[in-house]
């Protein structure tokens, strides 16, 4: 490292220095003054991609997606004030999520702290319990032992952030004038050694870190062995935290066992080659639904894995059953709000699934999963047989359609509902993600974007309006990150969701309260940002086939909006509901 000209540059060159050593290969920046060391000392570095962003909470959710692909973080830097407010939405997905985030927020020196100072805010603990780790820096000082201290504060830092559970971090960084690399003379000591001037020999990481996986003795393994020995049983594999569980391992507990795999979209189970070599079901949703399962024999033990599953019917089924449930988690924690599981096991799941599957035995379960398998069967006969067209149809088609192979990125709300219950599991090569840590629908889009930019992979969003209303600005990232992205915009003017709550009977307030109609055309919205536009109408299913071929084979980014009717749209999934629950009966009766 070369002489710094100030204390300020020497700080944040350390800093910057030592989070590429650890791994770090892109950050995410927001422009500002007091960040300006940690913004030149970012730019300066060859080993790491700038991502250079107008907007905080677009930064801090693009910086989301890409550890949500990767599972490695994405540092922010942004200046003082409401720029670090701004990230603190990202902050509580990622926390709830366990996707490694890493903020660094520029701040002003302590003596400017509670003065009234403009620009002057509290950043102390400013995202309160939702960090893993938190640190208030101190002054830029160049000293061998403050040195020592930033470089191992920083690999903590990227540990904390990647670690079982993964999360958020913030790092508070204060600086004082000159914030620019000019020269001070003598604010640098010549003579400063080399160890903590320059860090590690051959960019070796200052303070290497080890993570290890949670296992099981072998009678604990035992116990669980044993629980699993059973007639009937279920896998439930939830949302995946990143970088996702081994499908392999637990499709060999699948074999071992025999037990059905219930796997949410969100799980990196539902698509992919284990679909061809275990008994992968996704129509739980609409099986569960209706009233068809009322007689049916509960299971014996449930092995469950991941965030809590998107279904409520799938999570009320559970919640009622008397079954012995395994709550598997490698962290230790506690993801399940009905309250029911009997167990919780600190283990990583595919290490766990592995090493029961090399013991497991018990009575063969043929019929159990073939009743499961005759109504998976019945629930996408009843859909296929539908012809009214409705949203659902929609997200089926970008599963069915989308080139492999492809991230496909799918917002709150009706899209990862729909995509749960209408989207079949197939041998397609897609990885399926979506924020379901605190399933807001703000930054949406660039969390895309972000997850996009970690790979070549075709990049398809699916997003309804009031989503993509909420971070349009995000939209600014397809050029700056370049990005290349074919959004599919489901327009129903307004939030559709609320047709599933009883709100849906009083009207006033309805409309305008809950639905809230705002009539925008969208066009306008790509336009600015250089995307192309084709509107469909909902109505012709097959148009809306063509237009999402073309654009997905089509260079550059587009935007395929699809007129919807939310309601009439409820009122089919509302029939496909009983249309499920009938041939079900009738399947399970004949077999």
């Amino acid at each position: 490292m070369s002489q710094a000209p100030n204390r300020n540059t020497l700080w944040a060159r350390t800093l910057v220095d030592e989070l590429v050593a650890a791994g770090v290969s892109a950050v995410c920046v927001t422009p500002g003054s007091r960040s300006t060391p940690l913004t030149v000392a970012a730019a300066a570095h060859d080993d790491l991609r700038v991502f250079s962003h107008l907007d905080e909470r677009a930064s801090a959710f693009f910086a989301l997606g890409r550890a949500r692909r990767t599972g490695e973080v994405t540092p922010l830097i942004c200046t003082s004030g409401t720029a670090a407010a701004n990230y603190h939405p990202a902050v509580m997905e990622a926390s709830q999520a366990r996707v490694p985030l890493l903020a660094l927020t520029a701040d002003r020196p302590p003596e400017l702290r509670d003065s009234g100072a403009n620009q002057t805010a509290d950043q102390e603990k400013l995202f309160g319990d939702a960090v893993r780790w938190y640190r208030d820096l101190p002054e830029p000082e160049p000293t061998e032992r403050k040195l020592r201290r930033l470089r191992t504060d920083a690999g903590r830092a990227v540990h904390e952030a990647e670690s079982t559970p993964a999360g958020p971090v913030h790092l508070n960084v204060p600086f004082r004038k000159p914030l620019e690399p000019v020269s001070v003379p003598g604010d640098v000591p010549d003579d400063l050694p080399p160890l903590a001037a320059a860090g590690r020999d051959g960019d070796t990481a200052f303070v290497a870190t080890t993570t290890g996986h949670a296992t099981l003795d072998d009678r604990d393994l035992g116990a669980v062995t044993e629980a699993l020995s059973a007639e009937r049983g279920l896998i439930v594999a939830g949302p995946a935290d990143p970088p996702g569980p081994d499908p392999e391992a637990i499709t060999t507990l699948a074999h071992r066992t025999g037990f059905p795999v219930l796997a949410d979209p969100l799980s990196g189970l539902r698509f992919g080659s284990s679909t061809r070599v275990a008994p992968i079901l996704g129509g739980y949703d609409g099986v569960l639904a209706g009233d068809a399962v009322a007689d049916w024999p509960d299971p014996e033990v449930v092995f469950r894995f991941g965030a809590s599953p998107t279904s409520k019917p799938l999570r009320e089924y559970l919640a009622a059953t008397d079954a012995r449930q395994l709550l598997v988690d490698p962290a230790g924690g506690w993801r399940e709000a009905e309250f029911t599981a009997t167990d919780l096991v600190a283990a990583d799941p595919s290490r766990l699934a592995v090493a029961a599957a090399r013991r497991v035995g018990g009575p063969d379960s043929t019929a159990w999963r073939e009743r499961w398998e005759a109504a998976e069967r019945a629930h996408w006969e009843a859909v296929a047989a539908e012809d009214r067209p409705f949203e659902g149809r929609v997200l089926a088609d970008v599963v069915e359609l989308a080139p492999e192979p492809s991230t496909v990125f799918v917002s709150n709300s009706m899209p990862v509902r729909d995509l749960d219950r209408f989207a079949e599991p197939a041998a397609r090569s897609l990885t399926v993600l979506g924020n379901r840590g605190v399933s807001g629908i703000d930054g949406i889009t660039s969390t895309a974007l972000g997850a996009g930019s970690a790979t070549t992979d075709h990049l398809t969003l699916v997003t309804g309006d009031l989503a993509f209303y909420h971070d349009t600005t995000g939209l600014l990232a397809v050029e700056r990150a370049d990005v290349d992205v074919t959004v599919v915009l489901i327009d129903n003017d307004g939030g559709g969701i609320f047709h599933k709550l009883p709100i849906e009977s009083f009207d006033p307030p309805f409309t305008e309260q809950f639905r809230t109609p705002h009539g925008l055309e969208f066009e306008h919205a790509a336009d600015m940002f250089g995307l192309s536009f084709a509107r469909v109408d909902g109505d012709d299913p097959a148009a809306f086939r063509e237009q999402y071929r073309e654009a997905t084979t089509t260079d550059g980014s587009g935007v395929v909006a699809v007129e919807t009717d939310a309601e009439a749209s409820h009122r089919v999934r509302e029939a496909l509901t009983e249309a499920t629950a009938s041939g079900v009966r009738e399947a399970v009766d004949d077999d």
